[in-house]
């Protein structure tokens, strides 16, 4: 009997579906599966599980750093934080924090949820 797969590869997997896929998201998925810089696949990891889920959706920061660090997300989540404020400021991604939008530049603390502006 096959074992339950982890967050991390269910996560990889539906990356992989959406690269396959070629719809939202593709590219960015091709690149956070990749063996690119870190931040560069978080960042790709990011748009593409966002994109791939729709505006009426949101992905946490833990999505991405598990997507791309397996085991080690963990010591990813300041990285994948400082890179969803990043793609905030550029306009690519909404943070949220009980589903209200808030300021990339503010000083805000606590859980996130990352979703898509894209249309």
């Amino acid at each position: 009997m096959a074992r339950p797969l982890g967050m991390g590869e269910r996560l990889r997997a539906e990356l992989g579906r959406v690269r396959e896929g070629g719809g939202p998201g593709a590219d960015h998925a091709e690149i956070a599966l990749g063996d690119g810089p870190i931040r560069r696949r978080l960042a790709s990891s990011i748009r593409a599980l966002a994109e791939h889920r729709g505006r009426r959706s949101s992905i946490c920061p833990s999505d991405a750093a598990r997507a791309v660090g397996g085991e080690n997300w963990r010591e990813l989540m300041p990285d994948a934080r400082d890179v969803a404020r990043q793609l905030a400021r550029s306009g690519a991604v909404e943070i949220t924090q009980r589903g209200t939008a808030v300021d990339p530049e503010g000083d805000w603390t606590g859980p996130i949820r990352i979703r898509t502006t894209a249309d």
